[in-house]
């Protein structure tokens, strides 16, 4: 099983990013992919999640309104438009997959996480 991911960076406050999680030794359409982030100094924290087996998704309020989580299925890839960043939205950005429809947890599946640095 391996999640990768990819698109992170530096940007300006009010800026966008789209971070890309792509999958490979699984099936794609068993298992949930989420998003986490982690800040120096803080806890990990959920971001955003998606089923694949129904494309339900789950957001965290800090989030909603401003990041988009989507799949595609043909790819086995989830993606996450980032809108509106703020400096709070500095962290690294985790992909992580597990069997079902919920958020995963430290047991499933992660990729190695990938840097997002707002700038203000």
């Amino acid at each position: 099983v391996q999640l990768v991911e990819s698109g992170g960076g530096l940007v300006q406050a009010g800026g966008s990013l789209r971070l890309t999680c792509v999958t490979s030794g699984f099936t794609f359409d068993d298992f949930a992919i989420a998003w986490f982030r982690q800040a120096p100094g803080k806890e990990r924290e959920r971001v955003s999640c998606i089923s694949n087996y129904d494309d339900t998704t789950y957001y965290a309020d800090f989030v909603k309104g401003r990041f988009t989580i989507s799949n595609d299925h043909a790819k086995n890839t989830v993606y996450l438009q980032m809108n509106s960043l703020q400096p709070e939205d500095t962290a690294v950005y985790y992909c992580a997959g597990g069997l079902g429809s919920f958020w995963p947890t430290n047991e499933d599946y992660w990729g190695q996480g990938i840097q997002v640095t707002v700038s203000s």
